[in-house]
């Protein structure tokens, strides 16, 4: 193996803020935080925005997150998509009679 050509491959803690979970694993991700872990050594920390903890898919909870209006504005482009085509739709049954 070269010498020189290869990430610090080392013992990292990540840390998953919203549901305090964390678990320690190994990678070569660089971070300037550390944190003490339980067995009084100190190891860098990631801290992660979801986790196997946190996430709907793992938990079976849904966690809602304010999307400031994207559902709302996708069900009103889609009202109008809808209401174009039945329009659509009714005309042409009306030239064909």
């Amino acid at each position: 193996m070269k010498q020189g050509i290869h990430p610090d491959y080392r013992e990292v803690v990540f840390k998953d803020e919203d549901a305090d979970f964390a678990f320690l694993t190994r990678s070569t991700i660089k971070t300037k935080e550390t944190i003490e872990w339980e067995d009084g050594k100190e190891y860098p920390l990631v801290k992660l925005d979801i986790s196997s903890a946190s996430h709907p898919f793992f938990t079976g909870k849904q966690k809602l997150v304010d999307s400031t209006g994207r559902v709302e504005r996708f069900e009103k482009r889609y009202k109008k998509s809808v209401n174009t085509k039945e329009q659509t739709i009714i005309s042409q049954s009306a030239e064909e009679e």
